[in-house]
């Protein structure tokens, strides 16, 4: 005794695609409805602007501390006092002054230190400190 008919085994295997394309075409309405076409109905003459140039990024000076000890402004030995003079006349001629502080590792610390406190007395508010990332070879060591 069969349970099911031929015809209606055979119509449960297919796939119906009739949601399928109710779907895709609902799908087609909402973008097409949703897209807003392109209108220039209006002929205009638009007034025309001056190209305006960016302006040059701005110059980093540096504030080096060789393991020696001696430190530079922009490659130019100074001495601490003489650090304190050129960085608050570079900072009147650019009141938004950038520094880097750049020191060997093998530099002492006060060295640092004291560059850094005349950076604060000298009212530079921007300063960076130099780095290089470690090398992959040497994981371990510091």
């Amino acid at each position: 005794m069969k349970k099911c008919s031929k015809t209606t085994h055979h119509s449960l295997t297919e796939l119906n695609i009739t949601p399928l394309l109710d779907l895709a075409f609902v799908l087609l309405v909402i973008f097409i409805i949703t897209t807003t076409p392109i209108v220039n109905d209006l002929d205009l003459n638009l007034p025309k602007a001056a190209k305006h140039e960016k302006d040059p990024p701005r110059k980093a000076n540096y504030v080096t501390v060789n393991n020696a000890g001696t430190t530079y402004l922009n490659k130019k030995e100074v001495s601490m006092d003489q650090l304190l003079q050129e960085l608050i006349q570079l900072r009147v001629d650019d009141p938004d002054l950038s520094v880097i502080v750049r020191g060997d590792s093998k530099t002492k610390y006060r060295q640092i230190v004291s560059v850094l406190d005349t950076l604060q007395q000298a009212n530079v508010m921007k300063v960076d400190l130099a780095t290089e990332a470690l090398s992959s070879a040497t994981p371990g060591k510091r």
